[in-house]
Parts: structure tokens; C-alpha cells; sequence
């Protein structure tokens, strides 16, 4: 008569692994995207033949007034050349350059001349892509 016999509960413990390794995966890709990226935010020019680039080592924005910003610091451009020397290698380090839509050719120039001077020649410029030339 084993039809009226009582079966021992039993707790399969597979399935519930399973599920832990989906929520940790899961807050792991939450909290990854929940990290902003340094960097203010800026309005930038518009290209229609802008195409992404590697991750920048450096970020550097510029308002509309020239002022420099590394990191949420303000900075001159000899300070930015100083930064920049200080990184180690000048043939690794990628800067971008982030200047709003009303900034100065010029003060995106001295910029340039900044990380020239510190030897850098990677050197890349922010901006949105448009599907047409405004």
C-alpha cells in the first residue's frame, strides 16, 4: 500500500540557483547603467558625418565663455597640459573635446594646443549625428 503513504517533502534547491544568478546578473546591468559617465552636460554641435570613437581617457568640455572642465574641475589650459604630461604615456591617451554649439573656434584651438603640447595626437571633437546637414 504504498499509494497511502506519505511522501517526504523535498525542496529542489537547482531551480532556486537558477533564479539567484538571474537577479544578481540582473542588479549587476542595473548598476552598471545607473553610473553616469563623467562629464557635464553640454549642447553639442550637430554632424551628419560624426561617427563614435573609443572611449576617451579624457573628457574635456568647453563652454560658450572657454572654460576648461576636466572632471567637474575648472582648469587654465597650462593645467590641462600639466594633467595630460602627468598620464603617463602621451601616444595612449585619447582626448575628447566637448565644446557647446556656441563656443569659440578659438577656444577650442587653445584646447588643441593644450594636449599638443603635452604630446598627445589623439585627439577627437563631441558632437550629435544627423541623418541631414541643418
Amino acid at each position: 500500500m504504498k499509494y497511502f503513504e506519505t511522501k517526504k517533502a523535498r525542496i529542489e534547491i537547482i531551480p532556486m540557483i537558477d533564479i539567484m544568478f538571474f537577479l544578481l546578473v540582473f542588479f549587476i546591468m542595473i548598476t552598471l547603467h545607473m553610473i553616469p559617465s563623467t562629464g557635464m552636460a553640454s549642447k553639442l554641435s550637430k554632424s551628419s558625418t560624426a561617427s563614435a570613437l573609443e572611449p576617451p581617457k579624457l573628457l574635456v568640455n568647453v563652454d560658450d565663455e572657454g572654460d576648461i572642465t576636466v572632471e567637474g574641475k575648472k582648469m587654465t589650459p597650462a593645467d590641462l597640459t600639466a594633467r595630460l604630461k602627468s598620464m603617463g604615456d602621451p601616444d595612449k591617451v585619447v582626448v575628447t573635446i566637448a565644446g557647446e554649439k556656441t563656443t569659440s573656434l578659438q577656444s577650442m584651438m587653445h584646447v588643441m594646443d593644450a594636449c599638443r603640447e603635452a604630446g598627445v595626437s589623439q585627439i577627437g571633437l563631441a558632437a550629435h549625428r544627423v541623418e541631414g546637414a541643418e
